[in-house]
């Protein structure tokens, strides 16, 4: 009886696996897969850059605000942004891009700018970016 059940699952009856009702992914099916997953993964590390540098400048923007609040002028905010940005390589934004406002005794600091991202030949990811102290 052992033997009966072992041929009848090759042969596919009985709920066994064969060749004929198999499936899953084919060789040509497992080359676009990794090439998908390749292509994300490209972009991904594309990317990496240009958001290290979004948190460094949302970093520096929390910085000078608190200091701005302190009662720092707005002319020294900018100086300081400049010599921040040299020391964590910031090429998108300098001191004069930054918008800064003062309303009571708070000092409200932010700036929008585009990082433009080239990614394969002459395809590009265009990233904008808004950095604000308001949500502090």
């Amino acid at each position: 009886m052992l033997s009966t059940d072992r041929t009848s699952r090759v042969k596919g009856q009985g709920g066994g696996l064969s060749a004929r009702y198999q499936s899953g992914l084919s060789l040509i099916s497992v080359v676009i897969v990794g090439g998908l997953i390749a292509f994300a993964i490209l972009i991904g590390f594309r990317t990496v850059p240009a958001v290290n540098e979004y948190m460094a400048i949302d970093r520096i923007i929390g910085v000078l605000a608190k200091e701005g609040d302190n009662g720092k002028p707005i002319i020294e905010l900018r100086r300081d942004f400049d010599r921040r940005r040299e020391i964590d390589d910031i090429r998108s934004v300098s001191g004069a891009d930054l918008e800064i406002s003062k309303d009571d005794n708070r000092t409200i600091i932010g700036v929008e700018y585009e990082r433009k991202v080239p990614v394969v030949a002459n395809v590009s990811l265009l990233i904008e970016f808004n950095a604000s102290s308001r949500g502090r």
